[in-house]
């Protein structure tokens, strides 16, 4: 059990002080503006990829979780 506690304070610290970083183009930026600014739909095709990318890896890794869990859990 400590080396689990261990492995998940390691990677707690790890997010936790990652420095922010700025890592979007400065044409995607531009074109994420204006379309706010001109009232645009584009904005909101950009979040909506955004959010879809950003959803399956985090379903992926809930799910191997989950059944590790179940199999650690009967044994």
């Amino acid at each position: 059990m400590k080396k689990v506690s261990a492995i998940l304070l390691f990677v707690l610290t790890l997010m936790l002080t990652q420095p922010e970083a700025n890592a979007q183009c400065a044409m995607c930026t531009a074109n994420a503006e204006m379309g706010v600014k001109n009232g645009n739909t584009q904005t909101k095709g950009l979040n909506s990829g955004v959010i879809y990318l950003l959803a399956i890896p985090f379903l992926l890794v809930s799910t191997v979780g989950v059944v590790w869990y179940r199999n650690y859990r009967a044994k």
